[in-house]
Formats: C-alpha cells, structure tokens, sequence
C-alpha cells in the first residue's frame, strides 16, 4: 500500500492507493496559512490518521508546489505556500520517523498519467498543468526526469516562443521576467490578455462559454490562446520529441484544444510528420495524489 499527498498552498490532500492504482482512502484539509511548522503538523496528522484507519504503515510520496533545491536542500518556487525556504523533505521523515520520497506536484500529474493514466505505456510523456500558473513534468520509461537543478519540464518559465510584436514584452510573471509562457497560458493569464485586449473582465471558464456561445471577442481570444499554446508545445516537441503530452489543470477541460491544438503546431515542429498526442487525463485532480503514490513503485517500505 502507498500514500501519496498533495501539498498545496490552500489545501493537502492524502490518499492510500492499492498496487492496481486504486484510491481507497482519500482525505482532505485546508493548508495552515504562513505557519510553517503547523503545516508540518497537518500532514503528520493526517497521514497517521490514514494509517491507522487501515491498520497498516505505507510508503509515503509527496507532491508540492515547487520542489527542494539541490544547491539550498530548501523548497524553491513555492509560490503562495508556506513551505519556501524550508527543508520540507528533512522536516517530514524526521516527525513520520521514516524515508520519504517528494517531487514537484506538476511531476506527480505526469507521473501519474504515464504509469496507468492517459499516457499508459509510452516512453515518454510531457504532463502539463494549465491552471492558476503553468507547470510541466517529464516521464521517461516510468521515472521522473527531475534534472539537475530540478526544475526538469518548467516549461511555464521559458518566453513564448515565435512571439508576435503584439505580444512583446509580454505581461509581468511571478518569477519576475516578462513574457513567460505562463503569462500567456494559464487560465489567470489567458484571463489577462483577454481584458487586455477586451477591457471585458471574465475569467477563463466564463471565456470559454461564451465561446461556446458565439462570442466573437471571446472566439477570438480562444482562438489566440490556441495559437499560442500551439507554438509553445512545438517548442516542447522540438527538445524532448514526446509520445504523448497530457493537459491537466482547469483550461485541459477545453475540449476543442484536443483537434485544434494539433492542427496547428506543426508549422513550427521540425519534422516532416508529427505523431505526438494530444490527450486529456484520464484521473485529472487525482493526479496529484496518485503521482505522489506512485513515487514509491515497489510499495510499502521495509
């Protein structure tokens, strides 16, 4: 049996999974707010409930937003959480009083998808989260491509690729550049261009449904959206040629970027052919735990 954890900066969720990929626990709670050592706390707690709920003692994966650095062993890129600058890692088996294993949480979705999900048998797999910010996860033969700096498939922070003048300099990221992909395709910056060039303020969901509906101006800024997220995977293709790339996060429920995504991005892939897919989750939010899980493939520890 394996446990796997969702580290938010809102929320934690745990769950146990069976060696078939199965959930059959799932427990969640609120992230404490700027209190470290209560969020430690938090997951202790809720795992040992878990445990004993099932009355045996599991692996245990985690995934959180950004990811322990190599060079600080702290937690970089943890953006709104309470986890930056802290040896996450250490702090956890010290109170679980056992090894663990933890990855970026956009690693988790794409280890996830890769091992039983929508990218089930393919050697390599690009997972990407199309949310509140941008990440990206490699998989390759069922093991995460961390890297050396660990930052492997932080696409979101590399510029727009082929950018337009009318996309110069681009808006102002959270890492502090201008112009990153993230600004552009997540659903808060696909949000902000479409006011920018609107003045309408909706957000990414209410986008989508009036373009559904026929809605010129927000037909026009999907369509945007599309090309962009277009170039930016032919970019991704260009560098690591994957089988398969899974969209996760809020915007992968856009049906229409599944045909028309592809459809476009082979104007800037260099190759005569494409056969990489374009695919939606198969577990979309209980990826997350599910990758986190399966960090541990052999199970529980000795």
């Amino acid at each position: 049996m394996r446990i796997g954890v969702d580290v938010g900066g809102t929320k934690i969720e745990a769950a146990v999974m069976n060696d078939t990929g199965e959930l059959i626990l799932r427990r969640r709670v609120a992230t404490p707010e700027n209190d470290y050592e209560a969020a430690i706390e938090t997951i202790s707690r809720l795992i040992e409930a878990l445990e004993s709920e099932i009355d045996d003692q599991c692996s245990l994966g985690f995934g959180i937003p950004g990811t322990i650095s190599p060079a600080s062993k702290v937690v970089k890129n943890a953006y709104n959480s309470p986890f930056n600058g802290h040896p996450l890692d250490r702090d956890l088996e010290r109170r679980l009083g056992r090894p663990i294993r933890l990855t970026n949480d956009a690693n988790c979705f794409a280890l996830s998808e890769a091992m039983d999900g929508a990218a089930a048998g393919a050697t390599v797999v690009f997972g990407v989260i199309l949310g509140t910010g941008c990440g990206g996860g490699i998989v390759f033969n069922g093991n995460v491509l961390v890297g050396a700096n660990a930052i492997g498939g932080e696409w979101g922070h590399n510029p727009l690729p082929w950018p337009r003048p009318s996309e110069l300099p681009g808006h102002l990221c959270t890492c502090g550049l201008r112009g990153c992909i993230e600004t552009f395709l997540s659903g808060t910056g696909f949000a902000a261009h479409h006011r920018a060039a609107t003045g309408d303020s909706l957000d990414a969901r209410e986008i989508v449904a009036h373009a559904i509906e026929g809605d010129r101006n927000c037909t026009d800024s999907l369509s945007r959206y599309e090309n962009r997220l277009a170039r930016a995977l032919a970019s991704v293709i260009n560098l690591i040629d994957p089988d398969v790339i899974v969209l996760g996060g809020g915007m992968s429920n856009v049906n229409r970027l599944y045909d028309n995504v592809p459809s476009l991005w082979s104007e800037w892939i260099f190759s005569d052919r494409v056969d990489t897919k374009l695919v939606p989750p198969k577990f979309g939010d209980s990826s997350g735990v599910r990758g986190a899980a399966w960090l541990w493939p052999e199970g529980n520890t000795p």
